[in-house]
């Protein structure tokens, strides 16, 4: 993996990167772990996590991104992003890559290209959006806003919201078209550190048209709210 993770870069970024020594663009790197919560669940309290990376210079990066569900010994749903990052204005990136969903067997997995665009809009409000194409027709776009309102310097509330629309029913994953689902989160943050920030929180999540209608199909539940406890760390 770190060999190829090499080679990529040296296409992508000059070699004085590489060479080490005094550089105005120099390789960065940066791991950020922004959701790591165990949630309360009837039966069950799941694993959750969004996580980050990336790797480059101040124009050009390669971004890694991961989210997913642990229950019960198992992974229940994972997502995993591979793209390339380019800065096109300040505090804004569009992305471009590849993204690979895993469902609880046997559901199939699925595969998108992913066109999307990140940054920090006024009264800094950090989005993060994209749209995703599959094969057979399939397409899907998604959105997520959240911002942080400082109570201390060290005590941050940070409201999130995300919303998932799909152009095509897919039965096999339970997913429907037209607007899936709203997930919402209020998480209270103590920063211990910059770095290292314990957290507690909610989570609201409503499922919505024919997503919802596959649920209550398993009879499962399409609106839920859910206490979690969880950590907040990069490096």
């Amino acid at each position: 993996m770190k060999i190829i993770l090499f080679a990529v870069l040296t296409l992508i970024l000059p070699t004085t990167a590489l060479a080490g020594g005094m550089n105005d663009d120099p390789l960065l790197t940066r791991v950020m772990i922004n959701q790591l919560e165990i949630r309360s669940a009837d039966g069950s309290n799941p694993l959750v996590w969004d996580a980050e990376g990336w790797v480059g210079k101040d124009l050009n990066k390669l971004w890694l991104k991961t989210e997913g569900e642990y229950v019960s010994g198992e992974i229940r749903d994972m997502e995993f992003q591979t793209l390339y990052s380019r800065a096109v204005a300040p505090f804004w990136d569009l992305q471009a890559g590849w993204r690979h969903d895993k469902s609880e067997d046997p559901a199939p997995h699925r595969d998108w290209l992913v066109l999307g665009f990140r940054g920090l809009a006024p009264y800094f409000f950090d989005v993060d959006g994209a749209i995703f194409i599959g094969d057979n027709g399939r397409a899907a776009a998604r959105l997520k806003v959240e911002y942080d309102i400082l109570f201390t310097q060290r005590l941050i509330l940070v409201p999130e919201i995300k919303i998932n629309v799909y152009t095509k029913d897919d039965p096999a994953t339970a997913t429907g078209s037209g607007l899936a689902n709203i997930e919402t989160g209020l998480r209270l943050r103590y920063e211990i550190r910059r770095e290292f920030a314990p957290y507690i929180g909610l989570n609201w999540n409503r499922l919505y048209g024919q997503s919802a209608d596959y649920v209550r199909e398993e009879g499962g539940d399409v609106d839920n709210v859910r206490l979690l406890i969880g950590l907040r760390a990069w490096f």
